[in-house]
């Protein structure tokens, strides 16, 4: 599945990436400092959800309390939530 995730408190404002079976891979950044925003996604493309949620969250950028590492492990904590929750069906009625 693509989900895409508007960040908060960072130079880049939205993370994009594939979340299938617990891996993460085409990760893409929009805005932000583009040296980082081209290696992170080259370092950890297949890393599973726990992998970067151990290794990037709470990090912070300069005085900033979160960096773009950070909210992609928010990002993938979200769509890890989301791929857990059972699906509710609708009900249609005849």
């Amino acid at each position: 599945m693509r989900y895409s995730y508007k960040t908060q408190g960072t130079c880049a404002t939205m993370i994009s990436f594939d979340y299938n079976d617990g891996i993460v891979t085409n990760i893409v950044f929009t805005g932000g400092c583009q040296g980082n925003l081209l290696a992170i996604p080259k370092l950890i493309d297949g890393w599973t959800a726990e992998q970067i949620i151990e290794k990037l969250d709470g990090n912070p950028c300069g005085r900033r309390q979160t960096s773009c590492a950070d909210q992609l492990a928010k990002a993938v904590m979200e769509a890890k939530q989301r791929e857990n929750k059972p699906q509710e069906r609708e009900t249609l009625e005849a």
